[in-house]
């Protein structure tokens, strides 16, 4: 288990920095599709409105109700993701995920800001925290595209 110094270099200026700075925080008017996900071991949650133009995010917004390493992540991903596609966004998710639990590489551009977190990868009870935003990101995206199809 990391020690309490360990755990003072994952707090570090840029992810604390990341945590105060979120883009898109707070919710659309009229999102074409929401998505609400919570992490059930800290409790952490993240809600992401989004609209699609031609397969591509065009409006996002999201609340963020997480831990400095969960408010970071949305940080980056707020910053990245207009324009992207859910396959995008999907590879994202998973890059994150294996580079958290499987010492995968850093996601892709431009998710690459998320290897603010490599540190995090010792601290298995802040992971569903760290993935709440792509997470409700790639949900948000496949409902509107099935609303879309309706």
């Amino acid at each position: 288990m990391p020690g309490e110094t360990d755990l003072i270099k994952l707090y570090s200026a840029r992810i604390l920095a990341l945590a105060a700075d979120i883009p898109h925080l707070g919710r659309l008017d009229a999102p074409q599709a929401t998505v609400k996900k919570r992490s059930p071991l800290c409790g952490s949650t993240v809600t992401v409105d989004l609209r699609l133009e031609n397969g591509r995010i065009a409006e996002f917004a999201q609340d963020v109700k997480a831990c400095a390493l969960g408010q970071a992540s949305a940080a980056v991903v707020g910053g990245a993701v207009i324009g992207a596609t859910r396959p995008q966004i999907e590879a994202a998710r998973d890059q994150l995920k294996a580079m958290l639990k499987s010492d995968g590489p850093v996601p892709d551009a431009p998710f690459d800001g998320l290897e603010v977190l490599l540190p995090a990868r010792d601290y298995k009870n802040r992971h569903a925290s760290i993935l709440l935003a792509l997470e409700a990101t790639a949900e948000a995206m496949e409902k509107a595209e099935q609303a879309d199809c309706a």
